[in-house]
């Protein structure tokens, strides 16, 4: 009997979906949302370690869910370039691609990164 929830069914799936990029090499931009921050992190999966992080929570990043995280966007990507990661692969989790999480994508591809 499968005991996973749909939300964790769901994650799994993205997941199995960029794993084949991950082994080549390229690092994995995560994003979290919960209902009130979004987080970002990237992730080098080989040796387990997050090379940079944003968060809307210390941010403190105004205007409305959506702009908030296009700053988190433009910020991880800025992390990231400092700490040498231009290539990444995006695991938007279970979470569809649209609204905030679309917002975060497209202001980490403005701020240079490449997925």
């Amino acid at each position: 009997m499968n005991t996973y929830t749909s939300r964790q069914r769901r994650t799994f799936r993205t997941r199995r979906s960029i794993r084949r990029n991950v082994d080549n090499g390229r690092m994995r931009l995560h994003v979290y949302r919960s209902s009130r921050y979004i987080y970002a992190q990237i992730i080098d999966d080989r040796t387990g370690q997050t090379l940079a992080e944003a968060n809307s929570r210390t941010l403190g990043a105004s205007g409305n869910k959506t702009e908030q995280a296009s700053a988190v966007g433009a910020a991880i990507a800025e992390r990231a370039k400092a700490a040498g990661v231009e290539r990444v692969v995006f695991d938007r989790g279970p979470f569809r691609y649209h609204g905030r999480i679309k917002a975060l994508a497209d202001s980490a591809r403005e701020g240079g990164l490449d997925f």
